[in-house]
């Protein structure tokens, strides 16, 4: 059994795109769950025991960049190197898979216009397929676990999968679907799910890559865990950007085309 952990960075607004950062992310990790419960969640809570004393504080990157709620300490440089250093390391040796969509707003509205899907949705059709194709044809191989949003923004996501269990997507059918995955669950950051806070800490720097900011060590990491094809490709496989661009070659017979 698997389990798809999901988390998000940036605004899925269409309305109002802030031009500092006008992408959406939705993204995550994929593991074994005898391997999450084993190994990743003991790692991760070694891991803060060495460099806070407590194994009960999130790894949430909003709190990392901002010093708070327990990452005060980021305030001291030498501190906030030992910190990444560590953290890059732990995250390169657990063993999991990245799946990600990106979606460039402003592009995505503009090729679409008032059609344009919400990217949050939109990225988790996306996501849906890509991991319903690592299951393979098993029965109930996997589950979805993703960060809460809020009550009305929680029960759209409800919704949403009850629609992709009964219609699909436009490249998968809902009885594959239905058959491979479980369900979806949705858990809050306090509910300290290695998992869950691993995939708060890829969907970032896959953002930041996307606006072209300089790459760092944790993309680079992020890049290699990527879900891949055979011949090791990992766009359209672990990280699919929308709106594709006009002529790009299509993707091979085994990939859902988007």
């Amino acid at each position: 059994m698997k389990t798809l952990y999901l988390d998000e960075s940036g605004d899925h607004n269409l309305e109002i795109i802030d031009p500092q950062y006008p992408v959406f992310v939705l993204g995550g990790v994929v593991m074994e769950d005898q391997y999450a419960a084993d190994v990743a969640q003991p790692r991760v809570d070694q891991f803060k025991m060495e460099l806070f004393g407590t194994k009960s504080i999130i790894l949430h990157t909003a709190d990392i960049v901002r010093n708070r709620n327990g990452f005060e300490r980021m305030k001291d440089s030498g501190f906030r190197q030992e910190f990444f250093a560590k953290l890059n390391t732990l995250i390169e040796n657990l063993d999991f898979q990245v799946l990600a969509c990106g979606i460039r707003k402003t592009d995505h509205l503009s090729r679409y216009g008032p059609a344009a899907l919400d990217p949050y949705f939109l990225s988790l059709n996306v996501l849906v397929e890509r991991f319903c194709l690592e299951l393979g044809k098993v029965s109930d191989g996997g589950w979805i676990i993703a960060e809460k949003r809020g009550p009305e923004l929680d029960r759209e996501m409800d919704l949403a999968w009850l629609n992709l269990k009964i219609q699909g997507t436009k490249f998968m059918q809902a009885s594959w679907i239905d058959e491979r995955i479980c369900g979806l669950r949705l858990r809050g950051k306090a509910a300290e799910l290695a998992g869950l806070e691993l995939a708060d800490l890829v969907v970032t720097p896959i953002g930041r890559h996307l606006i072209g900011k300089q790459t760092k060590e944790d993309f680079r990491i992020i890049e290699r865990k990527f879900r891949r094809s055979p011949g090791g490709e990992h766009l359209g496989w672990g990280l699919v950007v929308l709106p594709k661009e006009l002529g790009q070659p299509p993707l091979r017979s085994d990939q859902p085309r988007r």
